[in-house]
C-alpha cells in the first residue's frame, strides 16, 4: 500500500509495465469509465491529484504516463475503475 484515504488506494502493479506502476484505485465500485455519472467528478479528480502525489513520492520528476483501461479492446480485465500510473524510463509514443 502506497497512500489511501477515505476516497481511494494506491498499490503497485503485480505485472509492473515500467519501473514504477502503481494503480489509484477509488472506494467507490465503479465497473468502468463507460459507468462514470456526473456524481463521480470531484472523485475523479481527487484519483489525479493522488496520483500526482504518490509520483512525486516515487520520484517521478522527469515524468510520467497516466491510462485508464476502458473495455475489453483496451485490455481492462479487472471490472473495477483504476488509474495506472508509469514512470521511471522513458515512454515511447503512440502507446498503444
Amino acid at each position: 500500500m502506497l497512500f489511501e484515504d477515505d476516497q481511494c488506494i494506491v498499490i503497485r502493479d503485480i505485472n509492473p509495465q515500467a519501473p514504477v506502476h502503481f494503480l489509484v484505485i477509488p472506494r467507490k465500485p465503479i465497473p468502468s469509465l463507460d459507468d462514470l455519472s456526473i456524481d463521480d467528478q470531484s472523485l475523479m479528480g481527487h484519483l489525479f491529484l493522488v496520483a500526482k502525489e504518490v509520483a512525486a513520492a516515487e520520484g517521478l520528476s522527469g515524468g510520467y504516463r497516466t491510462v485508464f483501461n476502458c473495455g475489453r479492446d483496451a485490455f481492462q480485465t479487472v471490472p473495477h475503475i483504476h488509474l495506472h500510473v508509469l514512470g521511471g524510463r522513458k515512454m515511447g509514443w503512440p502507446p498503444g
